[in-house]
């Protein structure tokens, strides 16, 4: 007894209770903005449906990284700024995969083992030397590798595996 109140009939509240706070419960905020980004397949945690849908002001609230390298891509140097990807998979409760597929805007797509974005900080590119990455320069998401911290990256694989116009992370 707690306070003259039967403890088992109170726990057998609580628990019944729990289902129920946590499917009012959103694991994500729902966007406010325009969708940058959607994921699906796989996940654990949705907000639109059963797809986790990010506008700019949620892909900035996750844990970000500054890369300041070349690209195959560039002639000069820049600045990138963007969430860690290995940040957004947990974020969605995609745990336990092994690959993912990123989908362009064009539909290109691209296989890219996550053990990519656990050893390398690889991140969605969000700007380029502060000012928000638009189509025309490879926006409004690119999938970027830290090339310069890593040169052994400049390869082939790690090229196709870089994709720009990115829309879609398909988790199967």
């Amino acid at each position: 007894m707690l306070t003259g109140i039967p403890l088992r009939p109170l726990v057998l509240l609580l628990l019944a209770l729990v289902p129920f706070s946590i499917a009012l419960a959103s694991p994500l905020p729902t966007p406010k903005g325009t969708v940058l980004l959607t994921l699906s397949g796989d996940i654990a945690n949705a907000n639109v449906g059963d797809e986790a849908h990010f506008d700019r002001a949620m892909l900035q609230a996750l844990p970000t990284r500054v890369i300041e390298t070349h690209t195959p891509w560039h002639r000069d140097r820049g600045r990138y700024e963007g969430p860690l990807v290995r940040a957004l998979l947990e974020a969605v409760g995609a745990d336990d995969v092994e690959q993912v597929r990123i989908r362009a805007l064009n539909h290109y797509e691209a296989e890219v083992p996550v053990s990519d974005f656990r050893r390398h900080d690889v991140i969605l590119a969000m700007t380029r030397d502060g000012e928000s990455l638009t189509i025309r320069e490879y926006g409004p998401l690119f999938v970027l590798y830290p090339f310069d911290e890593h040169p052994e990256l400049l390869t082939e694989a790690i090229r196709f595996r870089s994709v720009w116009h990115v829309e879609q992370i398909i988790v199967p």
